[in-house]
């Protein structure tokens, strides 16, 4: 999210179209809202588990940042300096709204599993440890953003999220087994404590 906040406009306006930016940031804001009042929906119900949901919200905020390239392939490009919005610009921001519907999707989300499974004594502290490389990595990004095409920028950042997608998946078989095999254990305990003879 702290990579596309840089990449959006120039992905919108490679010629320097004229976008209405401040419309495009509404509905940016709006689609952000809409994803939090689905996540506060999905926490309340008990059926919705957050780490089998999320994994789907990682995989669509990684095809999402694929439209740039594929519009960039697919549509040709306008040759024309200045100008509106064009039509991969319109797709793009299509793509762009649903990945901040998912960006609100992630943030409730995201702060359940914390409670879920970081200890609240060290919670701050580990977190701010990971913050580190995620810092370092926007400013590489932000240094290096001239150096290459937007649609790589956007490609790394794709990859990244089908990643976070496959451990997301992975975090929800480990965090099942373990909930299976607490079961087990509490359920052993209680017949073992049912079948102890009364001391009388």
């Amino acid at each position: 999210m702290y990579t596309f906040v840089f990449l959006w406009t120039p992905a919108l306006s490679p010629n320097n179209e004229e976008i209405p930016h401040g419309f495009i940031f509404a509905t940016f804001m709006l689609s952000s809202m809409l994803g939090s009042s689905l996540a506060s929906r999905l926490l309340a119900r008990a059926t919705f588990k957050v780490e089998s949901y999320m994994q789907i919200v990682f995989a669509v905020s990684a095809g999402t940042f694929l439209l740039p390239i594929i519009t960039s392939y697919i549509v040709p490009p306008s040759k024309v300096k200045g100008g509106g919005i064009t039509f991969a610009g319109c797709i793009q921001v299509l793509g762009f709204c649903t990945f901040e519907a998912c960006v609100g999707l992630f943030w409730p989300s995201i702060m359940k599993m914390r409670s879920q499974y970081i200890p609240e004594e060290a919670r701050s502290t580990i977190m701010n440890f990971f913050r580190i490389p995620l810092n370092i990595f926007v400013c590489i990004v932000l240094y290096n953003v001239n150096a290459f095409p937007i649609t790589v920028m956007f490609g790394m950042c794709s990859i990244f999220l089908f990643m976070a997608s496959i451990l997301q998946r992975r975090l929800m078989v480990v965090a099942e087994s373990h909930r299976t095999k607490s079961q087990e254990w509490t359920s052993m305990k209680e017949r073992e404590t049912e079948e102890e003879p009364l001391n009388i």
